[in-house]
């Protein structure tokens, strides 16, 4: 199937989910921790600038004040509280190693949610990451209805971490919420990951082909083998061949993006390609890390994607344009938030 035929099929039948769109503002440096808001539950801030959920020096102002944003104008997602639902987990108290996490999704009325509707299987899905992309981890809690609390076992490196909890409360939409926790110990010499489009992980390797690129529908076809022969008994893993997270370098943007077509309706096929259409807010650097199952077991291999600023040309010729120079204004539009962490405009929204 070439390329435009799969992006007319993708547009009829494919939402790229993109759970919380990207983050506001934050240019992390490795291994820094937030302050605490006194309004979003222990959330930290990393001390290097304005960020929806990452603030600091902000003296307990939530994001949409810091930012001078509406509720209107802040991607959903990564923020601690949104549309009245707080992330309440604890900053520190975290150890190298295996331990149990426990953390609660208030309401609006400030109680613990209790009731949450299945998305991918699952009621809620919490995504764990170290901020130098070293550690990632996709688990699924679970709820102890009487009191409202989520417990999870998480194996953590010392560093800083962002979490991510996904979820639809009963009768609202889809969120995502996230918060940064520090986990004790020297996390050693951090070094962001250099593009790179294949990863071996248990003898098996993904190559991905195709690029990102800022404010365009990409293509992206991850082929799974094994001994050089094409995987072709991929299993269903939470209703999907695959599952791809997306984050961008610096303030982590996060997509969640999901393949065409599902097991069972007799046109996807098991591997050896799982097929993603994803769109970037901004140009940058991209972490993806894709889950897939193979042998009764979930896999997750990482790549490092540059995502290039758009090339879609514009209607308007460049001596007609209002700003002169039609590619400098591209750019600067395509660009806008990537260097910075600053508030991009292409983020979609939805499960």
């Amino acid at each position: 199937m070439n390329a435009p035929t799969r992006l007319a099929a993708y547009g009829a039948g494919l939402a790229v989910l993109l759970t919380g769109g990207f983050v506001l503002g934050d240019r992390t440096d490795l291994g820094a921790v937030e302050d605490a808001s006194a309004t979003h539950s222990s959330a930290p801030g990393d001390g290097t600038g304005a960020d929806h959920s990452d603030m600091n020096g902000m003296g307990g102002m939530d994001e949409e004040e810091a930012s001078g944003a509406t509720s209107a104008e802040v991607p959903g997602g990564l923020q601690v509280a949104e549309d009245g639902y707080t992330f309440e987990l604890p900053a520190t108290g975290y150890r190298a190693g295996t331990q149990s996490v426990s953390f609660r999704i208030l309401g609006p009325d400030g109680t613990a949610v209790t009731d949450y509707e299945e998305s991918h299987e699952k009621e809620l899905h919490l995504i764990a990451v170290r901020r130098d992309f070293a550690d990632f981890q996709h688990v699924h809690p679970t709820l102890d209805s009487a009191t409202g609390t989520w417990s999870v076992d998480l194996d953590f490196a010392p560093g800083t971490w962002r979490l991510f909890a996904d979820f639809v409360p009963a009768g609202g939409e889809a969120l995502t919420l996230g918060s940064d926790v520090l986990v004790a110990g020297n996390p050693g010499d951090q070094k962001l990951p250099q593009p790179v489009k294949t990863a071996t992980v248990d003898g098996y390797t993904v190559t991905v082909t195709g690029d990102l690129a800022a404010g365009e529908h990409s293509m992206l076809d991850f082929e799974v083998t094994k001994d050089g022969q094409p995987v072709t008994d991929l299993e269903p893993y939470l209703g999907a061949y695959g599952h791809l997270v997306a984050l961008r370098e610096g303030d982590l943007a996060y997509l969640h993006v999901h393949p065409g077509g599902e097991p069972g309706d007799g046109v996807t096929e098991p591997g050896p390609i799982v097929e993603f259409v994803a769109e970037v807010p901004s140009a940058g650097r991209y972490q993806l890390f894709l889950d897939f199952k193979a042998d009764g077991v979930v896999r997750t291999a990482a790549f490092t994607l540059d995502a290039s600023r758009s090339t879609t040309p514009t209607d308007q010729p460049a001596d007609e344009s209002a700003g002169g120079d039609s590619d400098s204004d591209s750019d600067s539009g395509a660009d806008d938030g990537s260097s910075d962490g600053g508030e991009g405009t292409g983020e979609e929204h939805g499960h």
